[in-house]
């Protein structure tokens, strides 16, 4: 197992590992051979560079299917978890177009889910967009209630990647198993974090990230069930019918190795890191709720363990971000909307008003989360935040 101990505390520290992660330095030992010696083509069968290269890229998918209880021929590389979902979800809307164009999602999916499935309205597709409750979870009974003889496909997250707030997964996929619907979970945050078994699940299709567990950017999965029932997608890229004739293109070699180690050292160390993880994210909430006037977003109990979102009734939108960002990184929220002055549309759809929503920060801990961080962070924040509560006050005074 790889130790944080040769760690000392660094300025700024890192708590957006929801957002990405740094690669693990076995994760960048095991890729650097294929960036120069071992630099072959996978699809190029008449020599031993491109052998070389594909053995890596069958090993590396054999690690992937390992951690997700899936069969290697059932693994398909992409460019990361958005090109996945794309594909799953306008895969599958053209391939059943003759059985339906009715697809339920949730309000609170990633926006990689939200966005495809609105550019899929505007071909044709009818789309349910889930409520959910103040946990952030959504109700099965509505959810099997919104199905009809023309829905296709249930896409619902494994876990938010705001909140934490985990899935009722299998439930999800026994009903949709017993109603012959497909169904698709963007699994990119608990992948790595949480055990998670397709067939156990009920999961037809799978998309994952590496860089969202300590593999390099630019590379990703998605799982196609290959019986029981087998699922076929229409291909969203053509040329050279690469990767089972699902996804053409070039493979990325050495990110594909990365993230099979990446994949190998988290199904290793997933327990001991879990509870790691776990007791330094207890320890930073249970300190940032003494604040007066902050709360949790989310489910307590049933979420990731390396999350907490929390509103800080006192700050004025993003002001406490601003005021700890030197030193310490956090978001409040998804990083691919971070550029969106909008309040989060998970936190809003959760039934948080627009004031509290853009005043809430997500700490998001990892694996080299360090217990001197932890320390450092909860004194930052307390600090940072008296200054904003006795500002806020002095000009409410002059106001009054």
């Amino acid at each position: 197992m790889f130790s944080i101990d040769q760690f000392m505390l660094q300025l700024p520290v890192y708590f957006d590992y929801n957002a990405t992660t740094p690669c693990d330095p076995r994760v960048v030992e095991a890729m650097l051979p294929y960036f120069s010696r071992y630099f072959g083509n996978p699809a190029s069968h008449n020599h031993s560079f491109g052998w070389e290269a594909e053995e890596a890229v069958e090993q590396a998918r054999e690690q992937v299917a390992k951690l997700v209880g899936a069969d290697p021929k059932e693994i398909i590389f992409t460019s990361g978890a958005t090109e996945a979902d794309n594909l799953a979800i306008k895969g599958v809307f053209e391939t059943y177009a003759v059985k339906g164009n009715h697809i339920i999602t949730c309000s609170t999916e990633h926006k990689a889910v939200l966005d495809t499935c609105s550019h899929l309205e505007k071909n044709g597709a009818e789309v349910t967009y889930l409520a959910v409750d103040k946990n952030g979870s959504i109700d099965l009974a509505a959810m099997e209630a919104a199905i009809k003889p023309s829905t296709i496909l249930i896409a619902i997250m494994y876990a938010n990647n705001e909140t934490g707030t985990i899935m009722p997964v299998k439930e999800i996929g026994a009903i949709a198993k017993r109603r012959g619907v497909i169904f698709f979970s963007d699994a990119t945050q608990a992948v790595g974090k949480i055990p998670v078994n397709v067939i156990d699940d009920g999961i037809d299709l799978l998309s994952l990230s590496g860089h969202k567990m300590y593999g390099p950017k630019g590379v990703g999965v998605l799982y196609i069930r290959r019986k029981n029932p087998r699922i076929k997608l229409t291909a969203q890229l053509d040329g050279g019918g690469h990767e089972r004739g699902v996804r053409s293109g070039t493979l990325n070699v050495p990110g594909i190795v990365g993230l099979g180690k990446a994949c190998e050292i988290c199904g290793a160390e997933m327990e001991t890191e879990f509870n790691r993880i776990k007791s330094l994210r207890d320890k930073l909430e249970t300190a940032l709720l003494q604040i007066e006037n902050s709360f949790l977003n989310g489910d307590k109990n049933r979420r990731l363990a390396n999350v907490t979102n929390i509103a800080f009734k006192f700050a004025e939108g993003d002001s406490l971000i601003m005021a700890i960002n030197k030193n310490v990184a956090v978001s409040s929220g998804a990083a691919c909307s971070s550029a969106t002055p909008e309040p989060s549309h998970v936190l809003k759809a959760m039934g948080i008003d627009d004031e509290l929503a853009s005043s809430s920060i997500r700490f998001s801990l990892g694996r080299f989360t360090t217990a001197e961080e932890i320390d450092y962070v909860i004194e930052e924040v307390t600090a940072k935040g008296q200054e904003l509560k006795k500002t806020k006050s002095l000009i409410q005074e002059s106001n009054s």
